[in-house]
């Protein structure tokens, strides 16, 4: 089943539960929404929409809901990737390669890895 697409803004506010662990709606206004001058209700109403598209869950505890991501946030940002390539780049990947070609602050750590995945693809097109 195919979760429905998530905003920038919605990316940005599960990658912070992710790194904060679960909290309430009150907690995350102070401490995410506050900076970003974002009000509590729009807080809220982003919460409940991630977990109306399933990528957080909720549970009542001493009568607070406090929410938690639903799922691994390296499946949210390669859900995320393959959506822009679908759409923005028309399922090409060659302009996300030229602007990877062209970052001047790619970490040894990252193009290891990026060598790494090239290297899999290779392999697996071999056996196929």
């Amino acid at each position: 089943m195919s979760r429905k697409s998530i905003g920038d803004q919605e990316l940005a506010l599960l990658q912070y539960i992710d790194e904060h662990g679960d909290a309430t709606v009150g907690e995350v206004a102070l401490a995410y929404g506050e900076p970003r001058g974002l009000a509590r209700s729009t807080v809220l109403t982003m919460m409940e929409r991630l977990r109306a598209k399933s990528y957080l869950r909720r549970r009542k505890l001493g009568g607070v809901y406090r929410y938690a991501s639903a799922t691994a946030p390296d499946d949210v940002m390669r859900s995320a990737v393959g959506k822009f390539v679908a759409n923005t780049l028309q399922g090409s990947l060659s302009p996300f390669v030229a602007w990877m070609s062209e970052r001047s602050e790619v970490s040894d750590d990252e193009l290891a890895e990026l060598e790494s995945l090239v290297a899999d693809l290779q392999s697996r097109r071999k056996e196929s």
